[in-house]
């Protein structure tokens, strides 16, 4: 087996003549897998970490400093096969505007993609200053699948080492926020995952023959990540390796990662970072709900500032929903024909005045609303679920 033993002895990143200030790297066998977070916990911790991550996106893209932007951001996810860097991936992105952030997935290189320098094919998605890209896979395939699959001649992988170190110190020197997760598992449970994947119809087409190939080499990958980061660990492109043996916890601990080094990348350029209090949570809730899709329920304070941490806030579907009923209910109070009078209490069809004709059984205003679910009409019922 090959191990790396006098190469990238300068790790580089910003530690170049210095290598005190090179951090320890992180190890596989130092990660806590036993790590544990129950539904709740998770949705709790989740749904502040998203807002937190919002606010930052914010801040970064100019949104909230009067067109300032920020640092870009690079998020790199590597990791084990069924690790869950897809949920995480989904998780991280949820809270954010589908144009402030970009995915970039990548899997084997194309026949054009080698004919070139095997970091060629990563610079396009590369994050401009206020932007954000995450990497499903990256340039590590070099000193990883490339290597143990022997797709890159030793001397190609071994070179690899510095060249991926220059690659991401310009990044980062041009103050780009570069965060490198790898999704820790055990084997047992990766082999658990493996066969939960094969039996679902809905998840099979995930798992590959080679998938199952790999496992067998579970002990030269250990080695190459262990050389990895080990070798690719600087103190401007560090690597966080996440438990990710509780799917729940995985997807906590990559969002929480993402937010502490994103604060340290912008305390480093000089952006202000927002502060962690009370204000500050009330600020968060704000914005997350500033947007359409996130009505808050009329009946929770406003903006949810003061909502119990135990009161969910109504699905999106519901809201949706009511949004629905009351746009008939506007449409229908400015129907032609309808005769003009006092505006009417929201939910309420009739007056409470016994004399009032528009209450005697023989009304026929055609454009109210039904009174009971039965006089209504089951298409409408259909579109208010839809």
């Amino acid at each position: 087996m090959s191990t790396v033993g006098d190469v990238g002895d300068n790790p580089g990143n910003g530690a170049r003549g210095n290598e005190d200030e090179v951090p320890d790297h992180p190890r596989l066998d130092s990660t806590n897998l036993s790590l544990r977070l129950s539904k709740d916990e998770e949705a709790k911790r989740l749904g502040r970490a998203q807002r937190r991550l919002l606010h930052l996106r914010l801040i970064n893209g100019g949104q909230l400093r009067d067109g300032k932007l920020g640092p870009p951001v690079c998020v790199i996810f590597e990791g084990w096969d069924a690790a869950g860097k897809g949920g995480a991936i989904k998780r991280l992105v949820e809270p954010l505007d589908p144009r402030h952030v970009h995915v970039a997935p990548f899997a084997a290189p194309t026949a054009e993609e080698l004919r070139h320098h095997f970091l060629w094919r990563f610079w396009p998605p590369l994050p401009g200053w206020g932007g954000m890209t995450i990497f499903d896979r990256s340039w590590y395939g070099r000193v990883l699948v490339e290597r143990v699959e022997s797709l890159a001649t030793e001397v190609q992988w071994r070179r690899a080492y510095e060249e991926i170190n220059d690659f991401e110190h310009t990044l980062a020197e041009e103050g780009m926020i570069v965060i490198k997760l790898w999704m820790h598992m055990s084997h047992d449970e990766q082999l658990r995952r493996f066969v939960r994947r094969r039996d679902d119809p809905l998840k099979s087409w995930k798992l590959t023959d080679e998938d199952w190939r790999n496992r067998e080499k579970r002990a030269e990958y250990d080695q190459a990540v262990s050389d990895m980061l080990r070798l690719t660990n600087g103190r401007l492109a560090p690597w966080d390796v996440v438990s990710s043996e509780n799917k729940r916890n995985g997807r906590v601990e990559v969002i929480e990662t993402v937010i502490r080094r994103m604060e340290q990348g912008m305390a480093r350029w000089g952006v202000p970072v927002p502060p962690h209090d009370a204000a500050e949570e009330k600020t968060e809730l704000a914005l997350v709900f500033d947007d359409a899709e996130f009505q808050p329920d009329p009946d929770a304070p406003p903006n949810g500032a003061d909502q119990p941490d135990d009161q969910p806030q109504r699905p999106r579907d519901s809201i949706r929903s009511q949004d629905s009923k009351d746009s008939k209910r506007s449409e229908g109070s400015e129907a032609p024909g309808r005769s003009e009078g006092p505006e009417r209490s929201e939910g309420s069809e009739r007056s409470e005045d016994p004399k009032d004709p528009k209450n005697s059984k023989d009304s026929k205003d055609s454009t109210d609303q039904p009174d009971s679910p039965a006089q209504r009409d089951p298409r409408d019922e259909e579109r208010l679920e839809a």
